[in-house]
C-alpha cells in the first residue's frame, strides 16, 4: 500500500499527516471508539463530534459510507 497525504482536518482526527488507506480507517475507528461516537442502539451509525464533523459532516452517518466520505480527504 502506498502512503497518502491527508487533509488537515483528517490529520487532526487520526493524528498523522500521511498514512495508507487501511491505516487511516483503523485510526479513525480508534478515534470513534475512544470518543464513544457510535450510536448506542444502532452500532452502524456514527454520531460525529466537532472534530470529526469537519471530515464527515455534522449529520449521523452509516459506517458503510465512511470510505466514500474519506476519499476527498486522502490524496495519493
Amino acid at each position: 500500500m502506498t502512503q497518502c497525504k491527508l487533509s488537515a482536518e483528517l490529520a487532526a482526527v487520526v493524528g498523522t499527516k500521511s498514512a495508507t488507506r487501511p491505516q487511516v480507517v483503523k485510526k479513525l475507528w480508534v478515534y470513534i471508539k475512544k470518543h464513544k461516537l457510535q450510536d448506542a442502539k444502532k452500532k452502524r451509525i456514527i454520531n460525529p463530534d466537532s472534530k470529526l464533523s469537519e471530515v464527515i459532516g455534522k449529520r449521523p452517518v452509516d459506517m458503510l459510507k465512511l470510505a466514500s466520505l474519506l476519499s476527498k480527504h486522502i490524496k495519493k
